[in-house]
């Protein structure tokens, strides 16, 4: 029997690396993070991420053995995605509702097109995003705050971004208000600015994956280390949003926005990290990159300190992944060792 060889042009390069060993790679870099909610939000947190992982993962199952396609639900993307859209929900809320993002993350934003390498959105904050729309009083209203001890007698709670949110409209329209609701705003303004390592080490209502800026971080500088992740993306991103909060956040005229409040909360770390970056939906070019990060950054401040939500991670990453491809072509490098054509 004669031996078939693949024959293609160079470079050649030999790699052990394959997509399975990069998705759990990213699995074990959200780790930490998956402790940290269950530290901070009992074990409620783990039931939330359980479900999302096991219905992504059936999923993604059911759908290739329906349309007779190889079933590969092992090379761990679904793992990730599972993972990722519960970082994204809010403990407090019906086990139901990530079952229903779960379906809808694989079968519709991932599967619909084709499955992993075809999908142009990150299809976790897709399924975020569906949920925001469908379920918003459960999206928004079953935040949980932590108490110090792990997940006991959890309290609901405001997120520090609808804090700053709902008292810098105050602050920015003191002539609507009495003396004592502007002062009451101070306060609490101020006492975000008190906290902030709180909001660096996680201890802090929100959405269960996204408090812990610390755990986040030790993840993602494992990623960046095995050389998953690249520095453009994240740095561009939250450089972006730290400055533009700082110029134009305050109410006391220009730079004077609490900034770091808005680069320790919310979902931005999550997001910069480990959903802007993701190698299917982000650019690969080295001017797409810094463009397409200071662009996720633009979209968050103008959604944070102008739209009507608190937050802007989800929405500006997704709005973004519909730019990659005309950024990959637009910043294509310039070819060396083309011979010209001659007229």
């Amino acid at each position: 029997m004669a031996r078939m060889f693949e024959v293609s042009a160079s470079p050649h390069f030999r790699d052990r690396t394959d997509i399975s060993v990069i998705m759990y790679s990213v699995v074990a870099a959200l780790m930490p993070a998956v402790f940290g909610a269950v530290y901070f939000f009992g074990i409620r947190a783990l039931w939330i991420i359980a479900l999302t992982v096991l219905t992504c993962v059936v999923t993604e199952g059911l759908i290739q053995k329906l349309l007779g396609k190889p079933v590969t639900v092992k090379d761990g993307s679904a793992v990730v995605t599972g993972i990722l859209l519960a970082f994204n929900l809010p403990s407090g809320i019906s086990w139901w509702i990530p079952v229903l993002g779960g379906v809808f993350a694989i079968g519709v934003a991932k599967m619909t097109f084709g499955g992993l390498g075809y999908n142009p959105m990150n299809p976790a904050l897709l399924g975020r995003i569906f949920l925001l729309v469908s379920f918003p009083v459960q999206m928004t209203t079953t935040w949980q705050a932590p108490t110090g001890f792990p997940g006991i007698d959890a309290r609901t709670a405001a997120t520090p971004l609808n804090i700053l949110k709902e008292n810098s409209s105050i602050l920015h329209n003191q002539n609507l208000y009495s003396i004592d609701a502007v002062n009451a705003a101070m306060s609490k303004v101020a006492d975000l600015n008190t906290s902030l390592m709180d909001m660096f080490i996680g201890n802090r209502s929100g959405c269960i994956g996204e408090t812990s800026v610390l755990l986040l971080l030790i993840g993602a500088a494992y990623l960046m280390y095995k050389r998953y992740i690249g520095w453009k993306i994240p740095f561009t991103y939250i450089a972006t949003v730290g400055v533009l909060s700082w110029i134009f956040g305050g109410y006391n005229g220009l730079f004077a926005g609490p900034w770091l409040i808005h680069v320790f909360s919310g979902g931005l770390i999550l997001g910069a990290f480990f959903m802007a970056t993701d190698m299917v939906t982000s650019p690969i070019t080295f001017q797409g990159r810094i463009i397409y990060g200071i662009g996720c950054g633009i979209i968050t401040v103008i959604i944070r300190l102008i739209g009507g939500y608190p937050e802007g991670v989800a929405f500006s990453i997704l709005l973004m992944n519909l730019t990659v491809p005309l950024l990959d072509r637009l910043s294509k490098p310039r070819v060396f060792g083309k011979v010209a054509s001659r007229a």
